[in-house]
C-alpha cells in the first residue's frame, strides 16, 4: 500500500515542475529584489563543506568533491547554504589550504555559472582553539581600535554571568554577542568569507547567541559593519544574510536585520504509520505562516519575509525508532538522518510533497534541498547524507539528484 500511495502521489505532484524558464539572479549594492530572492531560495540547496579541502584535520573523509562539484552545477543550483564555516576546530582557519581550496573551487563554479551565491555560517559555537588565530589588523582599524599583536581570546567572547559557558562541551561555548570580542570575531569571519568570494551568511541561533542581546542593538552593529564591508569588498557589494528564527524574524526598530528567514522543517511523526512524517502548521515551533515582515534590508516592505526550510542535524533522541511528537526528533533522530533512512522512493517523494505542500500552505516558504549534510543514524555513508547519484565517483550517493532536477524543472 506504501509503494502504491508513494507512486500515486508522485504522479499527482511532478506536474509542478514544469519547463525551466529564464529567470533573473541579478544584484548589486542597492539590494536584492523579492522577485531575485526567491529565485534564488527556489534553487537552494544545503552542500555542507563543499569549500571545505578534502580530510581536514583528519576527522572525517570528504572525498567526493569532484562528484559534489559535478551535481551543483548538473542540477543547476543558485543558493550554496552552508558551503563553508568551522564547528569548532578553529585552528584551521590558520592553514591557507583553507582558503585556497575553497576560493579555487567557487572560482571553477563561478567560471560555469557567475550568477552562484555560496553560503559562509557564523555559528553559536566557539572552542578554546579561537586563542590560536591571530586578530588582523584591519579587523582592529575597522572597528576604530587601537592595532595590537594579538589573538583572538575564547574567555572574552563568553558571557559574564557564565550563561552557555561550555554548553556543547567543556571549552566549547556559545559566543555572547553584546561581547565586543565576539563582534571582531564574527566580523574577521564574515570578511574572509567575503574575500574569497562568499555573497551570503547564515548566522545560526540568533536568541542563543543574543542571549544578552534582548533588543538586538549588538546584532544590528555587527551586521551594519557587515554589509558595509560587503559594499566595498564583496563580489556584487551585497550580502544575503539569514539566520534560525525561533520568534519568526530578526526585527530591530520595526526592520528585518535578514534578507530571509529560516528554520528546520520540523516534520511531525505519524505514529500509526511507522517512519512517516509529514508537515503542519503549529507543529511544535514551527515556521509555517509565522515569517515576520517590515522593511527589509533592501528597502523594499512586505507583510511576510521569504523564509528557507531545511532538513536540519542536531543527533538523536533518547528513544530512536520511537515517535514523540513532543520534541523535535522524528521517529528518534534529527530530519536529515530520519529523512536518509527512508527507501529512496519515499525519499523522493517526500520532496515532491514537501514542495508542493509549501506551495499550498505558505507560499513565502521555500524548501532547501538536502546536497549534503552530516547524519548522526547507523550508516554506510561516511556520517553523510548525499543526493548525488550513486556511481563509481560516489558510490555512497542516496539517489536524490534526479529528483531535484525534475522538481526545478530541468528534466
Amino acid at each position: 500500500m506504501r509503494i502504491l500511495f508513494i507512486a500515486m502521489l508522485c504522479a499527482q505532484l511532478l506536474p509542478i515542475a514544469g519547463a525551466a524558464q529564464k529567470k533573473s539572479y541579478q544584484f548589486d549594492k542597492g539590494g536584492i529584489s523579492r522577485p531575485v530572492l526567491e529565485n534564488y531560495l527556489d534553487r537552494a540547496i544545503t552542500m555542507v563543506y563543499l569549500l571545505i579541502p578534502d580530510n581536514p584535520e583528519g576527522r572525517r573523509p570528504y572525498s567526493y568533491h569532484a562528484d559534489d562539484v559535478r551535481m551543483v552545477k548538473d542540477i543547476g543550483a543558485k543558493f550554496i547554504g552552508r558551503a563553508i564555516y568551522r564547528w569548532g576546530g578553529e585552528s584551521l582557519l590558520n592553514k591557507a589550504a583553507f582558503w585556497d581550496t575553497a576560493r579555487t573551487i567557487m572560482k571553477r563554479l563561478h567560471t560555469s555559472d557567475p550568477e552562484m551565491v555560496f553560503q559562509g555560517c557564523l555559528f553559536e559555537i566557539v572552542t578554546t582553539e579561537v586563542n590560536e588565530v591571530p586578530v588582523p589588523a584591519w579587523v582592529f582599524k575597522d572597528y576604530g581600535l587601537p592595532v595590537q599583536t594579538r589573538n583572538f581570546s575564547y574567555q572574552a567572547m563568553l558571557n559574564k554571568d557564565g550563561k552557555f559557558v561550555d554548553h556543547w562541551r567543556k571549552g566549547s561555548s556559545v559566543p555572547d554577542i553584546s561581547e565586543q570580542e565576539t563582534q571582531l570575531w564574527f566580523y574577521f569571519l564574515a570578511c574572509s568569507y567575503m574575500n574569497i568570494g562568499c555573497e551570503a551568511f547564515h548566522l545560526g541561533q540568533i536568541e542563543l547567541i543574543g542571549m544578552n542581546d534582548p533588543g538586538k542593538k549588538a546584532w544590528a552593529g555587527l551586521i551594519h559593519k557587515i554589509r558595509g564591508y560587503a559594499g566595498k569588498h564583496a563580489r556584487r557589494h551585497w550580502v544575503i544574510l539569514d539566520a534560525h528564527v525561533p520568534y519568526g524574524g530578526m526585527l530591530y526598530e520595526g526592520r528585518s536585520l535578514l534578507d530571509f528567514n529560516s528554520f528546520p522543517l520540523r516534520v511531525k511523526e505519524i505514529p500509526e504509520k511507522p517512519y512517516e512524517g509529514v508537515l503542519a502548521v503549529n507543529f511544535l515551533d514551527g515556521i509555517y505562516n509565522k515569517s515576520k515582515g517590515g522593511i527589509t534590508p533592501s528597502g523594499w516592505k512586505c507583510d511576510h519575509l521569504p523564509y528557507l526550510v531545511e532538513f536540519d542535524n542536531f543527533g538523536r533522541g533518547k528513544a530512536p525508532n520511537v515517535a514523540d511528537t513532543t520534541d523535535h526528533f522524528v521517529w528518534g533522530w534529527d530530519e536529515i538522518s530520519w529523512f536518509s533512512l527512508q527507501a529512496a522512493d519515499y525519499r523522493n517523494s517526500w520532496l515532491t510533497y514537501a514542495q508542493q505542500w509549501l506551495q499550498q500552505t505558505d507560499p513565502n516558504g521555500h524548501l532547501q534541498m538536502p546536497g549534503n549534510r552530516m547524519i548522526t543514524c547507523p550508516n554506510e555513508s561516511e556520517g553523510s547524507y548525499r543526493a548525488n547519484t550513486k556511481s563509481a565517483s560516489c558510490p555512497i550517493g542516496y539517489g536524490q539528484e534526479e529528483t531535484i532536477k525534475l522538481l526545478w524543472g530541468l528534466r
